[in-house]
């Protein structure tokens, strides 16, 4: 034990790290694979097997912890639930016609899917992008490119996504300050996207007799996301108030929120005992549960083995730039894994600390904003990410073309985030 104690603290989270990326390519579920990694880390930096449950059933039984999965489990339970019961559909439906720019339905419908995160969502939006570009002059790839790159424009601040609820509760931000600050990454993300379309004919792309169609039953469809984020963060702001000692008020508001709009939409859709039993019992949302609670165990086990002070003093030492850790991290395993919550995971519990021991603690909102979208970009561009392979496959193009589509997109992505760093950093200097 102490030969390994006496190896460099940057050696051992790094060997942390490849043992949990190597059980990730092995098709190791994430919950097992942090889980790994939360043992060799409490090995590694000298935790008995004693300290290491104590640790790891303190995360566990941390309101944080149980609630963060709760809320992520009900929000893939209102996914699942509007696609089994027809919801979806219908409201792709009611949408067309709505808007005559073919341009902009070809971004709309995956942007519509995006904003539910459901696993491999890319597909459900593929079928209505290869209608609109069959008359177009659009080739597969331009088309895999825009029904995946669309599909993602929210992912950088909408609030139902596990990525953003987990970036909360790891860096014990705002929900609303986190969605302020990053939601200028969706209009960038729309503005990169557009540059595939440049050219195309697509004035046939939408069947005459559809315009005019009435807006009232598409916002019907459309009532379940509202009424989440409205009735959702509105009464996390009232319990805040109400019980301003309350440490998960947010998030108890998004549970009241998800479980009467999951009721609605068991109610809206007639879905019977059988749909509604294949929804809730669904080994997914298991995984789910016990893959948030890994992470947050794994979180744990770095702060109670010390580790994360160990690597923050080693940092210093060799004076490592602070933003080149904060970019490189999540870029190489969102890559990596091409997985949000991956990175996100692994990476914060360290970012985080170090960026406050390094004397950076006014300013970590910009640290984590760099983080975030370092990470992104590490997901988009990974050959791993489910929504791209599944989004080539329909539309039977070649990896190496679309890749050329997101090269592009990605690196001016990263470029605005890098600006934009600097940006919210002297906004907080001036203002703070």
């Amino acid at each position: 034990m102490s030969i390994i104690l006496n190896i460099s603290p940057i050696v051992r989270i790094l060997i942390v790290f490849i043992l949990v990326l190597i059980a990730i390519r092995k098709n190791v579920s994430l919950g097992n694979a942090f889980l790994l990694g939360a043992i060799f880390t409490g090995v590694l930096f000298g935790l008995t097997p004693g300290a290491m449950l104590s640790s790891a059933a303190g995360s566990i039984v941390m309101p944080k912890t149980l609630s963060l999965a709760v809320v992520v489990t009900l929000i893939l339970v209102l996914s699942s639930s509007m696609e089994q019961g027809g919801h979806m559909e219908r409201l792709l439906n009611n949408f067309r016609g709505l808007v005559t720019n073919p341009r902009l339905n070809l971004a709309i419908f995956p942007a519509l899917i995006g904003l539910l995160p459901m696993p491999g969502g890319a597909i459900f939006s593929a079928p209505m992008v290869k209608e609109l570009g069959n008359k177009s002059r659009l080739r597969p790839d331009q088309l895999s490119f825009i029904n995946y790159w669309y599909r993602h424009i929210w992912e950088y601040w909408w609030p139902l996504y596990p990525g953003i609820l987990l970036s909360v509760t790891l860096t014990d931000m705002d929900l609303w300050t986190i969605m302020m600050v990053m939601c200028p990454f969706t209009i960038v993300a729309v503005s990169l996207g557009s540059l595939s379309v440049r050219g195309a004919d697509l004035k046939h792309a939408i069947k005459r007799g559809n315009e005019g169609r009435p807006v009232g039953p598409f916002l019907k469809e459309l009532t379940p996301i509202l009424m989440v984020i409205l009735i959702g963060l509105g009464a996390g702001i009232v319990l805040s108030r109400i019980f301003p000692g309350l440490y998960i008020a947010k998030e108890a508001g998004l549970i009241i929120a998800l479980v009467l709009t999951i009721a609605c939409v068991w109610h809206q859709n007639g879905m019977d005992g059988d749909k509604i039993r294949r929804v809730v019992i669904d080994p997914h949302l298991l995984k789910m549960f016990y893959m948030v609670i890994a992470i947050l165990v794994f979180k744990g086990m770095l702060e109670d083995s010390h580790a994360v002070a160990a690597i923050s003093r080693e940092f210093m030492e060799f004076s490592v730039p602070l933003a080149l850790i904060t970019v490189a991290l999540p870029l190489i395993v969102g890559g990596i894994t091409g997985i949000t919550i991956a990175f996100v995971g692994s990476t914060f519990p360290i970012i985080v600390p170090l960026v406050h021991s390094m004397g950076e603690g006014p300013f970590v909102l910009a640290y984590v904003m760099l983080a975030l979208v370092s990470g992104l970009v590490g997901v988009l561009i990974s050959p791993l990410h489910l929504c791209l392979l599944l989004s080539n496959q329909y539309f039977e193009a070649p990896f190496g073309r679309v890749y050329r589509h997101l090269i592009l997109p990605c690196i001016s992505l990263f470029a605005t985030g890098f600006v934009y760093f600097f940006f919210v950093r002297w906004i907080i200097s001036r203002f703070s």
